[in-house]
């Protein structure tokens, strides 16, 4: 079934929302302070933010891709698989998306933002940093780890099975590898694999009144937007070359 733009869009604000909701719900309960997760380790954050990608690809997979991730987008329209005109539009929603899920988030940890005095934890509930303090090594743990996710994603939504109708396996394949990529690339940098995911949140660090606000960190900010975008155009043009 063809969907129109305008559904298209509906469906990738609310999954990049959605997204959001789940993915930086999981850290907020972690690493806020007394939520009933406190502390609770990164395996919660690694199975929430699988099941944070999972949960709208099955609701939106088969209406609008379900790209959620600029790094998707602007890589399938570079290989010519995703038309020009429709990119920055999915962006601009992905965008608004990842604003209004970190608002949920916001106002349901409000009291939990105002008892944790560590700014980095809360900073790391809305954006991405890196552990060591290199752009360098942020860059290049960004850059692998959404090419790993875009070129994993497309061989199991590219796979016969999926392909004869069994989209459900390649959904939950898909919720699967984030969760394994956060677990494994999430020691540096947390990751972001997403440009909006970041750059959405972070927009919001910047405006909101925090009571332990600290820096929005606008210094590194680049680094989880260009490194996935970059990744994502490398990831879907090999992809292509090899098995398309």
């Amino acid at each position: 079934m063809d969907y129109s733009l305008t559904t298209r869009l509906a469906a990738e604000f609310f999954g990049t929302a959605i997204m959001i909701i789940l993915g930086n719900g999981s850290v907020a309960t972690v690493d806020l302070e007394r939520t009933k997760g406190s502390n609770s380790g990164w395996i919660v954050i690694s199975v929430g933010y699988g099941f944070a990608v999972m949960i709208p690809a099955l609701m939106f997979g088969s209406i609008s891709g379900n790209h959620i991730n600029p790094a998707f987008t602007v890589g399938l329209a570079v290989s010519g698989l995703f038309p020009w005109k429709e990119v920055i539009p999915y962006i601009v929603v992905q965008l608004l998306g990842a604003i209004v899920g970190q608002l949920v988030i916001y106002a349901c940890f409000k009291p939990h933002y105002d008892l944790t005095a560590d700014t980095n934890r809360v900073l790391g509930t809305f954006s991405t940093t890196d552990a060591t303090k290199s752009k360098l090594n942020g860059f290049i743990n960004e850059f692998f780890g959404t090419f790993t996710l875009v070129f994993g994603a497309l061989g199991i939504t590219n796979a016969p099975t999926f392909a004869k109708g069994n989209q459900l396996s390649g959904f939950i394949g898909v919720g699967l590898l984030v969760m394994v990529i956060v677990a494994s690339f999430g020691g540096p940098t947390g990751p972001a694999l997403n440009p909006a995911r970041d750059l959405g949140p972070r927009i919001l660090h910047q405006i909101l009144p925090l009571k332990h606000k600290g820096s929005s960190q606008w210094d590194y900010s680049w680094v989880p937007v260009a490194a996935p975008l970059l990744a994502g155009i490398c990831a879907v043009a090999l992809f292509k070359v090899i098995f398309l």
